[in-house]
């Protein structure tokens, strides 16, 4: 476990370097620039801030300049808010869109393994139908299309729920209901599938032969094998939230990493862009390592390599 561990770690690092790297040179690879606006600021004026904030020397250079920066853990100034750390900037975002993740992440798992284990259990009869054409509805529709739809029907034609910010419980309603729909529906079909192959292992005939009960058949014998592949989707789903909810938070207006990030596209704010990219990339991969353990601890026959 512990070999596994460093060679994973060593391996983000390398992924990392190579995610600043081609971010980096793709930047300046797009049109524009971060100062440069419907009013554009004179020849001297956009000399003295290209100046200021190293934007004058040769890409080569810059990039020495931010790799060693980033050795040390600072991710720069923003452009465009001026005065503010990146660094600072992440750590004000990233907490609110880690919330509304979590529980999207949180609600897909508690109710998609149960409905895909309901489902496995009830095969070929109406309930499994049901669930089955919902999910696959939820795979086919995709987020901002469910947030929009929330919206207009709880927000503006109900107005049961706020449509904008979080400024209470119910303002996590719809944007978490949103993010998760997708994932919820996909984590129901592969739990189906994954429990209709448990099921029918040589095990399970045995546990079904002494009596036992469909409720201790699937949540002592089967559940811990048939989840599997969910917690192998876990990492992936990370990845998807975290790009979903820049969407849902644009359209429901959340001040969190997701705005950042589209803000800083838009608004070239290139210290920005680089910063919340190589945050993002680390946490992915993280989380993939913590997966790939987790995966380890539930399941001891497997390898880790």
């Amino acid at each position: 476990m512990g070999k596994f561990i460093i060679k994973r770690v060593l391996s983000a690092i390398v992924t990392i370097f190579l995610v600043a790297t081609i971010t980096f040179f793709l930047m300046f690879l797009v049109p524009g620039g971060p100062f440069l606006s419907e009013k554009a600021p004179s020849a001297e004026t956009l000399a003295a801030l290209e100046a200021k904030y190293g934007l004058d020397q040769p890409v080569p250079v810059q990039y020495v300049n931010y790799m060693e920066r980033l050795i040390h853990g600072d991710l720069g100034t923003s452009l465009k808010k001026r005065g503010l750390e990146v660094n600072d900037i992440i750590a004000t975002g990233f907490p609110v869109s880690a919330k509304v993740g979590g529980i999207a992440i949180a609600g897909a798992v508690l109710i998609g393994v149960p409905l895909g284990s309901v489902a496995a259990l009830n095969r070929g009869k109406p309930l499994d139908n049901i669930i089955m054409v919902v999910a696959t509805c939820g795979i086919a529709v995709p987020s901002f299309v469910m947030a929009t739809v929330l919206m207009v029907t709880f927000g503006v034609q109900l107005g049961w729920l706020p449509t904008m910010g979080l400024s209470g419980p119910l303002s996590y309603i719809m944007p978490c209901i949103a993010l998760a729909f997708y994932p919820t529906a996909y984590i129901s079909r592969l739990m189906r599938s994954s429990m209709l192959d448990v099921l029918g292992q040589d095990y399970m005939r045995t546990a079904r032969a002494k009596g036992l009960s469909q409720f201790v058949m699937l949540f002592k014998h089967a559940l811990r094998n048939a989840i599997l592949p969910v917690i192998t989707y876990l990492g992936p789903l990370l990845a998807y939230t975290l790009t979903g909810s820049f969407v849902i938070e644009k359209i429901f207006t959340i001040p969190g990493l997701g705005s950042e990030f589209i803000g800083s596209i838009t608004s070239r704010d290139y210290p920005l862009i680089m910063g919340t990219t190589i945050f993002l990339a680390f946490l992915i991969i993280m989380m993939n390592v913590i997966v790939d353990i987790v995966y380890k601890l539930i399941d001891p026959r497997i390898k880790l390599k």
